[in-house]
């Protein structure tokens, strides 16, 4: 029988330790600069809620390449972090110094020796329980707005432009790009088989994607630059919107199947606590035979959450399972966390449909590779 562990894939809310892994590899004579501005940085990380320790380590071989790492006492609170303005200004300095950069998380599953034995208890807890099984798929969106009044101009252009080749290197493929937008905001959402850093540098060097992207650059509310490196690292950093949850009722993929993206607005800083009860819902979801949720993934940034579905039949017959409030308090709980929400907002079906039909976003585009002989 398939455990929910095998289900799960991908999980911030987990309660196991963070280790995250940064890779840099610095431009000629940067060390001095680079320096100052780790240790700015280091002093601000250091009071981080959720921060345990860092280590800045350089290679013995190679002088231009540094590692840092860091512990966190779980995702959420280096998540929150990570995708703060506050995250963004701080980092800013050590762009100038950096040639290539590329970032890891992991959940701490073993450990072994001294200082871990003589630990504290509650911090030997803190592991993750069991591997989790993927499918080698990594997924990502973007989001950004753009201004009100052009949304129809900016769906014309982003459904209208050759798919890139989906073969990035030996290693790496793009697998499916699902397009949505609700009101002026626009998601994309991405899966790779593979390095996704290796397929999203792919994708922006490919001359179809720049036309779009250059195209839709004038109704954009955020300006930005794309020849200046800088302006665009920066749009692209705040326009991330990470997975923080991905299960798969039976990891098949059947071509009825019909791709949603749900939108919901969280309340000013309830983003996070939203995101965690439609993973816990999603994976009670998925242990049942009768769901007609084949796979969830939810991406979350700040109090934007959206909810990426994979569905058999209509949405809106199952309204209270479409939106991961099935069971007693949900619709309750949910209410209290998005914007207007209260008690009771959810309290019918009536109500949760009303919810579903607005939340439900505009599918622009949805393109998968096709399969490899």
């Amino acid at each position: 029988m398939t455990t929910l562990s095998e289900r799960i894939s991908q999980s911030a809310f987990d309660g196991s330790r963070l280790r995250v892994v940064l890779l840099l590899d610095l431009h000629d004579g940067a060390q001095k600069e680079f320096l100052e501005a780790y240790e700015h940085l280091r002093n601000q990380v250091a009071s981080v809620p959720g921060h345990i320790s860092d280590q800045l380590c350089q290679s013995i071989e190679n002088p231009s390449q540094w590692l840092i790492t860091s512990e966190w006492e779980s995702a959420p609170p280096f998540l929150a972090w990570v995708n703060s303005e506050e995250h963004v200004e701080t980092v800013q300095p050590l762009h100038s110094c950096v040639r290539d950069t590329r970032s890891l998380r992991f959940s701490v599953l073993r450990e072994t020796g001294k200082a871990h034995i003589s630990s504290p208890e509650e911090l030997k807890g803190r592991l993750q329980a069991s591997p989790r099984l993927g499918d080698g798929v990594v997924r990502h969106a973007l989001t950004f707005t753009v201004k009100p009044g052009s949304e129809k101009k900016v769906a014309k252009i982003l459904s209208g432009y050759t798919s890139p080749a989906a073969r990035v290197d030996e290693n790496t493929r793009l697998r499916r790009t699902s397009l949505f937008m609700h009101g002026n905001r626009v998601v994309r959402a991405i899966e790779v088989q593979g390095d996704l850093l290796a397929a999203l540098r792919h994708v922006a060097r490919q001359p179809e994607v720049r036309e779009v992207e250059e195209a839709i650059n004038p109704y954009l509310e955020q300006d930005r630059d794309l020849n200046d490196p800088n302006s665009a690292r920066m749009f692209f950093t705040r326009a991330a919107l990470p997975a923080v949850h991905h299960v798969a009722a039976d990891g098949q993929y059947s071509a009825s199947l019909k791709r949603h993206a749900l939108y919901y607005p969280a309340k000013e800083g309830c983003g996070m606590a939203l995101a965690r009860l439609l993973a816990q819902q999603d994976a009670a979801a998925a242990d049942g035979p009768d769901s007609p949720i084949a796979s969830s993934t939810i991406f979350q940034r700040d109090d934007i959450v959206v909810r990426l579905i994979d569905v058999n039949g209509r949405l809106e017959d199952r309204p209270a399972l479409a939106l991961a409030v099935s069971g007693p308090r949900k619709a309750a709980t949910l209410a209290r966390l998005i914007a207007g929400g209260e008690d009771g907002v959810l309290g019918n079906e009536k109500e949760m449909s009303r919810f579903l039909a607005d939340s439900d976003m505009q599918l622009i585009t949805d393109r998968s590779a096709p399969p490899e002989s």
